[in-house]
């Protein structure tokens, strides 16, 4: 588990635990010392763990100047996701066990996480992301393991709506070189999801080094390559997965290819007309017709 005293939920807590009712402490220590056992209680199963009421929880995230009890375990989850290994995540409740229904668990986890995007996301901001994708001379997008299939769907996406767009792979070393020869600095999207890769974080300071605007496409406000970039669009989940949740970060992906295609701009038809004379030039897409003949 990552070191809970350079968390910012666990050090508010105990910055603030001189300042709690007795109470308030019990569930701050408890916390504290159980963060794993926490993220996974509701508010009835946390006061009776501790042994205080509902309406003590609801105080006590309070006083932590959290919205509400929802707001404080969604920043729990941030930081628990954070730090778990591949062990302590199969070992997670739900993962397994005699009766588990897997394929449910995943679909309405995925159905939760896609209402939580749809409920808060900022449209400004996505209308801003996509400004930069179209409006950047060069755009790089970035990924590695996990993400490097987010990196390539957005990037593979891109290229049938503008030029200029390059998938770079972090555990290429060659990234750098090409975020270094650059004529012009470009648009640098790293996709990143825990649990973040270093050569990743390495990748975000280089690109801001060099002067590329950088934005940042997450699943967690604690990942390590936020403080680098310009923007930067965090897509939470509410709960913690085995390896990760695909289908928001997928949904952003589309929606972002979309707004650019419907912009109409009259080099988007050009550039289209070409792609397609040449996948008919060179046979690389099935053509029905082709095949009738």
């Amino acid at each position: 588990m990552t070191e809970t005293q350079s968390n910012p939920v666990i050090t508010g807590i105990v910055d603030r635990l001189d300042t709690l009712t007795p109470k308030g402490q019990i569930l701050g220590r408890f916390i504290v010392q159980n963060p794993g056992k926490a993220v996974f209680m509701t508010a009835k199963e946390l006061s009776e763990a501790c042994d205080v009421s509902e309406a003590t929880v609801v105080r006590f995230v309070g006083q932590l100047d959290y919205d509400g009890y929802g707001d404080f375990l969604q920043a729990l989850r941030d930081f628990v996701d954070s730090g778990l290994s591949l062990p302590d995540r199969v070992d997670l409740p739900g993962m397994k066990g005699p009766g588990t229904d897997l394929l449910h668990r995943v679909v309405f986890d995925e159905m939760d996480n896609l209402r939580q995007f749809y409920e808060s996301i900022d449209m400004a901001l996505l209308s801003e992301i996509a400004d930069l994708l179209w409006d950047s001379p060069e755009v790089y997008v970035i990924g590695s393991r996990v993400s490097y299939t987010f990196a390539y769907y957005l990037g593979w996406s891109l290229t049938k709506v503008r030029k200029g767009v390059r998938i770079l792979k972090g555990s290429d070393s060659t990234a750098i070189d090409w975020l270094t020869n650059a004529t012009d600095p470009g648009l640098a999207v790293l996709i990143t999801t825990s649990r973040y890769p270093n050569e990743l974080i390495k990748l975000g300071k280089v690109a801001r080094r060099l002067g590329h605007t950088l934005l940042v496409i997450t699943d967690n406000t604690l990942c390590p390559v936020i403080p680098f970039g310009h923007r930067s669009l965090v897509v939470p989940s509410r709960s913690i997965p085995l390896i990760g949740y695909p289908t928001t970060i997928s949904c952003i992906i589309n929606y972002l290819v979309l707004e650019l295609a419907n912009r109409q701009h009259p080099q988007l038809k050009e550039h289209q007309e070409k792609l397609e004379q040449m996948y008919l030039e060179n046979d690389i897409l099935f053509n029905i017709h082709a095949h009738d003949k």
